[in-house]
């Protein structure tokens, strides 16, 4: 999945650049799938229809709501560079996690 709040078209470019074979991201969720408050666009992740306590998200900025905060890995903007390794750096906290989750070793308020 890829939940941004940016809109449609602009997320299907980034898209068509992350994923131009179209392999490895099967969902796109953009800003008509936020819920908008004040202004502000708000990523429900309850709208992934996936269960919560098996759901990771990334991004630079939380945009999440309060309650789902432990679902929420801040890291940092990407600007670009080819060399930025930052998702590798979190490889084995990614695979960690999975086998926790498969195991059912992973409960509510565990902490990246």
């Amino acid at each position: 999945f890829i939940f941004t709040t940016a809109k449609q078209d602009y997320a299907e470019k980034v898209l068509d650049v992350l994923d131009p074979k179209k392999k490895l991201i099967r969902h796109c969720l953009s800003q008509r799938d936020c819920l908008c408050a004040r202004g502000c666009y708000w990523k429900d992740l309850t709208r992934l229809g996936r269960d919560l306590a098996k759901t990771v998200a990334l991004d630079h900025t939380i945009q999440g709501f309060p309650d789902q905060a432990s679902n929420w890995i801040s890291v940092p903007r990407w600007w670009g560079d080819p060399r930025d390794e930052e998702l590798l750096r979190l490889t084995p906290l990614l695979g960690q996690l999975g086998r926790a989750v498969r195991t059912g070793g992973l409960g509510r308020g565990w902490a990246p």
